[in-house]
């Protein structure tokens, strides 16, 4: 993410307006409201992440950003917005509501539309700017969740805040192709984020559906590696599907539930037989945490993943 303007490095007869420079031109247009006597630190940082934007703002210094009827008139992008509360607890009106965010919640506005953004206290705040055309649900539903506070402790919500967070601290970091990919899981992920707090998820594409549904059932298997009960069987029953259903899912990656399930648990075993710190557990003992009892059997299937037995590949990858 490229750094738009660090208020620190500016001469402080200049900040102010530099600031409201940037807000305005890079993410408005927009009216910019900062107590003149108020000393302005912070910074703020923007990017794109295939065809979503994305903006961090981090200051301590109080201060709203208001996007006025005037300023839609002279021509509006046709965007919505999503804001996630790194920290602080920002502020976000729009639409006759209110709603303070708590560290980790997130918020949908319409940029179209007024809204007023404030920052009583230090904030560090992530934006994403998504096509109007890329949430695939009726506009009469978005429009009665602006200025909503949506969890992220369950469902959807609980797999987008830690990805959205991770996303806007590495985003300078991604090749073009992982962008690409990356901008259809975030698009993905907050179209069902919203579509769940809406209540109308069966709105959403199949297409949709279906790829959250995978990273919902990704993230449940790595949560439950070390279960020597973690099956097939008991992924479907968690998430509601039948068999059939979760074997299609995994079709795209040419590849079983099942098959998937061992592939995880053998990369978790080669990452600790190579971990310094974990070499006093025993092979065997490193088997058993990742769901995987039985020398033997651990032994067979490590030679076949990765061409040597695990207490070889230990040897080799850790220092003498």
């Amino acid at each position: 993410m490229g750094v738009l303007i660090r208020a620190e490095d500016m001469p402080p007869g200049r900040r102010h307006a530099a600031w409201l420079d940037i807000v305005c031109d890079a993410l408005g247009p927009l009216d910019c409201r900062i107590d003149p006597d108020a000393p302005l630190r912070g910074e703020i940082g923007a990017g794109t992440l295939g065809s979503v934007g994305v903006g961090r703002v981090r200051t301590p210094t109080p201060h709203s950003v208001h996007r006025t009827p005037g300023q839609i008139r002279q021509g509006s992008q046709e965007l919505y917005r999503v804001v996630l509360a790194l920290s602080g607890e920002p502020v976000l009106e729009q639409d006759g509501r209110s709603t303070r965010l708590a560290p980790g919640r997130l918020a949908l506005y319409d940029f179209a539309r007024p809204y007023r953004l404030a920052y009583t206290s230090t904030v560090d705040l992530a934006v994403f700017s998504l096509p109007r055309d890329a949430l695939a649900l009726p506009r009469d539903a978005l429009a009665r969740l602006t200025a909503v506070p949506i969890a992220t402790d369950d469902g959807a919500g609980a797999l987008a805040a830690p990805l959205l967070r991770r996303v806007t601290l590495d985003l300078e970091t991604y090749r073009p192709d992982s962008a690409a990919r990356l901008s259809g899981v975030v698009m993905d992920l907050l179209t069902t984020v919203i579509a769940e707090r809406a209540e109308r998820t069966a709105a959403l594409p199949d297409e949709t559906r279906a790829r959250t549904l995978l990273m919902r059932v990704d993230a449940f298997i790595e949560e439950r590696l070390g279960d020597p009960g973690l099956d097939p069987a008991a992924v479907a029953a968690a998430h509601h599907v039948s068999l059939r259903q979760l074997h299609r899912l995994f079709e795209p990656r040419n590849t079983t539930v099942a098959a998937w399930i061992r592939h995880r648990r053998l990369e978790r075993c080669r990452r600790d037989l190579a971990d310094p710190s974990l070499s006093g557990v025993p092979v065997s003992g490193v088997a058993a945490r990742w769901g995987l009892p039985g020398a033997a059997h651990f032994s067979r299937l490590f030679r076949q993943a990765y061409g040597m037995p695990p207490a070889e590949y230990r040897r080799a990858r850790l220092p003498r």
